[in-house]
């Protein structure tokens, strides 16, 4: 893997010299691994309301703030792509970065269910639209893939974003009122499954036998467990019910947690914009955990649902005041 390409997957370098210049050509896309995580808490927080009776305020504070930095960093992007748009077409067409393009459309797909409670129409068109972003890049993703040649330390965690957001479009459109949202959303289940599936095994394939991640890179290690969450939460989603292989997805997703984490909460591992990629698997998880409680019941399943929910709460609130304080300090844009 490249140092070039290691370098924008886990984004711009944590220091910053005295003669140092800032450039919105730095803006990194996968900053809407923030939007993701955001979206993907206040739905976990809107679920805890009914669950554990906490103030339903909370979660729409939460979508609402998402929905914020998804203008933000939307608007920040547009600007990079007026006036650097071969720093965009860069990151599209690189083998690792390209895939961070699918958390823009998994963030309007997650937007679209924050919203649906205050325009069902409008949700309902984001959703549309998010639908066909989704599918557009896993065709691409699928035929990157297939072209050949593809030099395996490129094989990384972030492969696998595009088959998750397939996976999302049964998540969040589980309710979409559309005669066609049915076969879609079934659609995606297929296609998001067996694409997550064999872009996970190519990628544990690599890690098992490649080199290390690099510190900076360990982060995505986290987003090996997002399949197992989010496919839960769209099979619960398509029909209708937890049965046994729902729950054997989400009890996988609690392994993959455990063996992961230790390598991925270190203190040796420095804070840059890539630590977002823990944000999104986690708040699957925690979503999961709460369905799963509710339909399962009993002390112990609720309160590992709240743990996680916890968990998720206080890590994407230091991710928000570090990222914060790198935008305000300009370490953001450092050339």
């Amino acid at each position: 893997m490249s140092t070039t390409t290691a370098s924008i997957a886990a984004g711009p370098a944590s220091g910053t010299g005295a003669s140092a210049s800032y450039s919105i050509r730095q803006l990194p896309i996968n900053l809407y691994g923030a939007v993701m995580g955001l979206a993907g808490m206040a739905l976990a927080w809107r679920l805890a309301a009914p669950a554990f009776g906490a103030p339903a305020g909370i979660g729409e504070a939460m979508g609402f703030f998402a929905l914020a930095v998804f203008v933000a960093h939307s608007a920040g992007y547009l600007a990079k792509l007026a006036l650097h748009p071969d720093a965009v077409r860069q990151e599209f067409t690189d083998p690792v970065t390209g895939n961070f393009f699918g958390q823009l459309a998994i963030s309007l797909l997650l937007l679209s269910s924050v919203l649906m409670p205050y325009g069902q129409a409008f949700a309902q068109g984001l959703w549309t639209v998010g639908v066909v972003v989704t599918l557009a890049l896993a065709l691409l993703v699928g035929s990157r893939l297939l072209k050949g040649k593809l030099d395996a330390a490129h094989m990384l965690p972030v492969w696998i974003i595009p088959g998750v957001g397939v996976l999302d479009i049964g998540v969040t459109g589980g309710h979409m009122p559309m005669a066609w949202a049915g076969e879609i959303n079934l659609l995606a289940l297929a296609v998001g499954t067996m694409v997550a599936l064999v872009l996970w095994t190519l990628i544990v394939h690599r890690l098992a036998h490649g080199e290390p991640l690099p510190l900076r890179m360990r982060p995505s290690l986290m987003i090996l467990m997002a399949p197992f969450a989010v496919g839960f939460l769209a099979w619960v989603n398509v029909f209708g019910h937890v049965d046994h292989f729902a729950g054997a997805l989400f009890y996988f997703a609690l392994f993959v947690l455990v063996v992961v984490s230790p390598k991925v909460f270190r203190r040796d591992v420095p804070f840059s914009p890539g630590w977002w990629a823990i944000s999104f698997p986690l708040a699957a998880l925690a979503n999961a955990a709460i369905v799963y409680a509710q339909a399962q019941g009993g002390a112990v399943l609720h309160g590992l649902a709240g743990v996680l929910l916890a968990v998720l709460t206080v890590a994407l609130a230091v991710l928000t005041v570090r990222t914060l304080h790198w935008v305000f300090t300009g370490k953001l844009f450092a050339v």
